[in-house]
């Protein structure tokens, strides 16, 4: 039975990142094919997202909701983790991928394990371990490579790309950590329905999509589908059923199939090139997570 319940928690995992790769190709698409952006798509993705889990959740366990809301610290906490955290992680990722391409956003947003660990040798005051000094050197690595292609003083991206890259693992790092608290008391699927529709309504107020007007054809719906629905609920309720399955370290090793599958759907269906050098950006930062996770348990 335990093996069983381990093979499913793989599959399930495994099906989990795949999606939220599928989501980011499916936002490239859309960024190239139907004069889509990250102002129009994003708000209407965590909007429609997070109010399909918000009324679930208000429907089966409204108790959880009064209490939140109720307990100033708590509600405050959840409104800081809906901007910082799910507004500005969702926002940079597909603005990194409208700059570039959803296998190259993807990887640069893998670059948060790394920044997550330096964060907490700074906040519990530790000296780095050897295996943290390397996934760093690695990582430094990885974004020389994806930067330059191995030739200083010339970018291979553009300089938007890198940086919504970059701002995209820092924000999930505050992704991360903001709800830490909250999530001792509450479901983490509860708080990421109220977090995106936090997210979601103030970029609307912010960013206006209403004023963009992309074109709506069949492909275009159908893109969008996958991506709140597939890309956002369904794969994210698969990431945490696999995660009771088999557990978080070896649930964050499987995911790591997402900028994998990123890459692959960018590749063969949007026809995107990558080079060697690519490559081999993308082999440094997701071996930093293998790192992390197999030797830095503690």
């Amino acid at each position: 039975m335990k093996n069983t319940n381990g093979k499913l928690g793989i599959v399930i995992t495994l099906i989990g990142g795949s999606l939220w790769g599928l989501s980011g190709a499916c936002g490239q698409f859309l960024f190239l094919n139907k004069s889509a952006c990250a102002d129009w798509l994003v708000p209407i993705r965590l909007l429609i997202a997070g109010l399909i889990l918000v009324l679930f959740y208000l429907l089966r366990q409204p108790e959880q909701s009064r209490r939140i809301w109720s307990d100033k610290k708590s509600a405050f906490t959840l409104i800081c983790y809906g901007v910082l955290g799910m507004m500005l992680c969702q926002y940079s990722y597909f603005m990194a991928i409208e700059y570039s391409n959803a296998g190259t956003a993807t990887v640069l947003q893998y670059l948060s394990p790394v920044l997550i660990m330096i964060v907490m040798c700074v906040w519990e005051r530790r000296t780095p371990r050897a295996v943290d000094v390397f996934a760093t050197l690695l990582a430094l690595c990885g974004i020389f490579l994806l930067a330059t292609h191995g030739q200083p003083g010339q970018l291979a991206v553009s300089g938007q790309a890198l940086f919504w890259g970059l701002f995209s693992a820092v924000t999930v790092v505050l992704y991360n950590l903001i709800p830490r608290g909250l999530m001792k008391s509450y479901s983490t699927p509860f708080l990421l329905g109220w977090a995106m529709l936090i997210g979601g309504a103030v970029l609307c107020l912010l960013r206006k999509p209403w004023q963009y007007h992309p074109v709506m054809d069949v492909g275009a719906v159908l893109c969008l589908v996958v991506i709140i629905l597939f890309g956002t609920i369904v794969s994210f309720s698969l990431y945490m059923q696999g995660v009771k399955l088999i557990g978080p370290e070896k649930a964050s090793l499987y995911a790591c199939v997402e900028p994998v599958s990123a890459s692959l759907f960018s590749f063969f269906w949007l026809h995107t090139a990558f080079t060697w050098t690519d490559i081999a950006g993308f082999l440094c930062i997701l071996s930093t997570l293998f790192l992390i996770t197999l030797w830095g348990r503690k």
